[in-house]
């Protein structure tokens, strides 16, 4: 490995007990990047279905198909004031509630549409109807798909892991998928056309990304 030369920037080193959990949230999305977005459609006990963007998400394995997202716990502002009281994000809750969820991958097309659905509103308000997309009926779960995603995933609950209860503590929600879905002009022999799919991803704070500027690298042998 080679040495540090003289010129280059100073490393801050920082020990994240010294710091406010919002300053570490801010650091983690700024170096995890880019983050691919789970677009989760859930849906209550009473049928009310639910809409929420996650950029911590990724796939787990193959054997069975297994996919994650992480709500974050919020704070509670207190039943008193008529305002959220429950940490849980209404996505989190239904799924635990429930154990079925659909992971809807979102392209540039639809990133707007996934951002509004971002809103704090009350659980009886359907996201689908804010961000104005189409609720599809799904094959093996309750939760309705998003029409205009190019591709959906319908996932079974298989395990929640708190790493903390503490407001801005990480849930892990892993989930089987039961059935996939792909828009038929992006799939050739089980492989994915990424100029297709057009996916977007996060960076921090308000700045999203494409990903049409790719490069190809040949693992070694």
């Amino acid at each position: 490995m080679n040495a540090a030369h003289a010129s280059d920037p100073a490393m801050l080193s920082l020990n994240p007990a010294n710091c406010e959990p919002r300053q570490i949230y801010k650091l983690m999305t700024g170096i995890i990047v880019p983050r691919p977005v789970a677009l989760v459609s859930t849906m209550d006990r009473n049928g009310v279905a639910n809409l929420a963007p996650f950029s911590f998400f990724s796939g787990v394995g193959s054997n069975p198909p297994t996919v994650l997202f992480c709500p974050t716990l919020r704070a509670p502002i207190g039943a008193a004031s008529n305002l959220r009281s429950e940490m849980r994000k209404d996505s989190l809750r239904n799924v635990e509630e429930t154990g079925e969820f659909v992971v809807n991958i979102v392209s540039e097309a639809i990133a707007a549409a996934a951002n509004a659905s971002a809103a704090e509103v009350p659980p009886e308000v359907d996201e689908f109807v804010l961000a104005g997309l189409t609720p599809q009926a799904s094959e093996m779960v309750r939760p309705p798909r998003v029409a205009e995603s190019p591709a959906q995933m319908e996932c079974k609950l298989l395990q929640v892991i708190y790493t903390s209860r503490a407001p801005g503590g990480g849930v892990i929600v892993l989930g089987e998928v039961v059935r996939f879905h792909v828009r038929e002009d992006l799939l050739e022999n089980f492989r994915i056309d990424p100029a297709g799919l057009d996916a977007v991803g996060r960076m921090a704070g308000n700045t999203w990304v494409r990903t049409r500027d790719r490069i190809e690298l040949v693992r070694p042998k």
